[in-house]
């Protein structure tokens, strides 16, 4: 390691940190990331330790060949705040831009001719007229369910994601007891939900459900207008990030992993890497939860066992490399078919000729295992089914990527499992999606905690609190 970013010399337009001003963020995922540069704008010396050799964390991109490939689609929505104040943090506002409107074309493998592609839609008129038309032309669902389904939208903005007692009830038994279909719940509710929440409607906790629905399509018209970025996501999250913590003078340390935690009897903390302790006055852990367990100190938390209670979901993707174009739009998302979210990432992967197309299989449980084959042998015919022509097309690459434990389950009861920033033990803080940010496990939560925990730790420092990243002022 290297001993530079040890002097505390002050980036460029930030004032230097003084005595009792030191920090180490345990994780180069969004969540330690934006940590560090909060940390590290409002003056602290910050270190950041990663073990992967690259930053990012679960959103990143690798080599395969001469593609550049991300190992999932990743988009954000317009109400996604704290994740746009990032964008703009790192300066990579231009390289994820938004639809200028929602649009999100849907394609059903089993449509009759003519009413195969819907679309949903918003127009310029206030919530939640905004959505009106979009659902009256809806060829989906029958005229019925699209009368239900605005009734049940009506009933979910009456709720408070914030009441505990509906973290305990399953979203699914809320659109039962408002006469929602089973087809209205795959064409509408689980089309959104799965995609957000990684969960099916009758493992999702209806707070969640709630907070997703509510706040992205019925509290602003613009809210759930979709961004992607359009160039690999390694380019954001690890080049531009680590240029950002950099010219913000925080030291980051690749290849890094922290073996153990201590407080001193001074207070400080004492964080040990291989070769090096580190002495620290605040430490935050920007790790998953099992691996914060692990590197909790005894009585930091009161019942640090929830931690291990929380549960994991798993994500697939499934990426397909076609030798001429197949698809004339950015993205669509499937109806009456296994294949969920598809997405264009020909330009951004750096291919030339053909198209490369990526399918997004959340709540990949009962897939997540199974071999290259035999996923190539059940999506390349759905491909096919929903794209004609792919039929004349032959396939010149096919391979999966696969997160086991992409986010956090958010069945019901989550909520009360899910820890705040602070802990008992003076100047140790927790930041991650699983934190409680009351998101679901998005990019936008992890960055929401990394806010979370530096607001917490400058607070107890003393400090002012940095208005640029105050995401509930984020324009």
């Amino acid at each position: 390691m290297t001993d530079a970013a040890q002097t505390g010399r002050p980036p460029g337009g930030h004032r230097a940190g003084g005595p009792g001003s030191t920090a180490v963020v345990v994780g180069g995922g969004l969540a330690g990331v934006t940590t560090a540069l909060a940390l590290a704008d409002a003056g602290v010396r910050v270190t950041l330790l990663e073990g992967r050799p690259r930053l990012g964390g679960l959103a990143f991109s690798f080599q395969r060949g001469t593609l550049t490939v991300d190992n999932g689609q990743h988009v954000y929505l317009r109400c996604c705040t704290a994740y746009r104040w990032f964008l703009d943090r790192i300066d990579a506002t231009a390289l994820a831009p938004l639809q200028n409107r929602l649009d999100v074309p849907v394609l059903d493998a089993d449509g009759r001719p003519g009413r195969r592609l819907g679309r949903l839609r918003r127009d310029a008129l206030p919530v939640p007229l905004h959505l009106g038309r979009s659902l009256a032309t809806y060829p989906h669902l029958s005229l019925a369910e699209r009368a239900k389904v605005g009734r049940a939208a009506l009933a979910l903005q009456a709720l408070d994601p914030d009441d505990p007692a509906l973290d305990e009830r399953d979203f699914a038994g809320f659109l039962a007891a408002h006469g929602q279909s089973a087809r209205a719940v795959e064409a509408l509710w689980d089309l959104v939900g799965v995609a957000t929440l990684n969960a099916v409607a009758r493992d999702a906790s209806l707070g969640l459900a709630a907070m997703v629905f509510r706040t992205g399509l019925l509290s602003d018209p613009g809210a759930a207008d979709i961004g992607w970025a359009h160039v690999p996501l390694g380019e954001l999250h690890d080049r531009l990030a680590r240029k950002a913590l950099d010219s913000a003078g925080v030291r980051t340390e690749l290849r890094t992993r922290v073996t153990a935690l201590s407080a001193g009897e001074d207070g400080a903390w004492r964080v040990e890497v291989p070769g090096e302790s580190l002495h620290a006055d605040t430490v935050v852990l920007a790790v998953p939860q099992r691996e914060a367990y692990d590197l909790l100190p005894p009585g930091a938390l009161d019942r640090p066992e929830r931690l291990l209670e929380i549960g994991t979901a798993p994500i697939l993707n499934v990426h397909v490399v076609y030798d001429r174009t197949v698809l004339s739009r950015p993205f669509f998302a499937a109806l009456g078919s296994p294949v969920q979210w598809v997405f264009d990432r020909t330009e951004a992967s750096g291919l030339s000729e053909g198209q490369y197309l990526a399918l997004s299989q959340s709540a990949a449980h009962h897939e997540i295992d199974q071999s290259v084959a035999a996923l190539r042998e059940r999506y390349l015919p759905e491909l096919e089914r929903l794209l004609p022509r792919t039929r004349d097309a032959r396939v010149k690459d096919f391979f999966v990527t696969r997160e086991r434990t992409a986010t956090f389950a958010p069945t019901p009861g989550v909520g009360r499992l899910r820890p705040g920033a602070r802990t008992k033990a003076p100047g140790l803080y927790l930041a991650g999606a699983w934190t409680a940010t009351g998101w679901p496990a998005t990019m936008e939560s992890a960055v929401r905690s990394g806010v979370s925990a530096a607001d917490a730790a400058l607070a107890a420092l003393g400090r002012p609190r940095n208005h640029l990243f105050a995401h509930e002022e984020a324009a």
